[in-house]
């Protein structure tokens, strides 16, 4: 077997493998279907920290190396090459959108949320908004799709600065953007 062949799964195995199928834009892994190679010690916090071994990694460059060969089939996450496919864990989100654009107004707004590692998302039909309850506490959880099942976590700051844009809408309070409401909660929980 030659050592090009060799599959390595590791951190630094999978940055060269990622690193050698950059090129314009993101790299086409959902056509990818390489053999599973097991689990890596890497994980995404809620916060958007990538830890690998249980150290964060402070690079920027390889979080977002990474962040492009992410997919995620079922409830699973998989960082995938080519050659490769190693599960991680993710806390809740792979993404945090920690910030987003306004254009226009009312039915005709538009929001375009950035998350922490470059990638945008307007919302519309193709990224919708989502809005889950923790049951318990009934603490909204906000997210945008970002891309390929893969959401982000919207960060609080930008989840107040939405429910200022918010409106009334067939009994539900929300967002819109590109012409579709985004419902965050029944109009009649809201408190007075």
């Amino acid at each position: 077997m030659s050592t090009q062949n060799l599959v390595t799964t590791s951190a630094e195995g999978i940055a060269a493998s990622a690193r050698a199928v950059q090129g314009r834009g993101l790299p086409p892994v959902h056509k990818w279907n390489p053999p599973f190679c097991g689990d890596l010690d890497m994980r995404i916090a809620r916060d958007g920290t990538w830890f690998y071994l249980g150290t964060p990694i402070g690079r920027f460059e390889l979080v977002k190396l990474f962040s492009s060969i992410l997919r995620k089939d079922g409830d699973q996450y998989f960082l995938v090459t080519p050659v490769e496919k190693v599960g991680i864990t993710v806390d809740d989100a792979p993404f945090v959108a920690t910030d987003f654009a306004i254009a226009g107004e009312g039915a005709d707004q538009v929001l375009t949320f950035e998350t922490h590692v470059g990638d945008f998302a307007t919302a519309g039909p193709e990224h919708p908004i989502r809005v889950d309850r923790d049951p318990d506490t009934g603490e909204p959880a906000p997210y945008v799709l970002i891309r390929a099942n893969l959401e982000a976590l919207i960060d609080r700051k930008s989840f107040y600065r939405l429910v200022e844009l918010g409106a009334h809408h067939e009994g539900w309070f929300g967002v819109w953007s590109l012409g579709q409401f985004f419902p965050m909660i029944p109009s009649d929980e809201l408190p007075d």
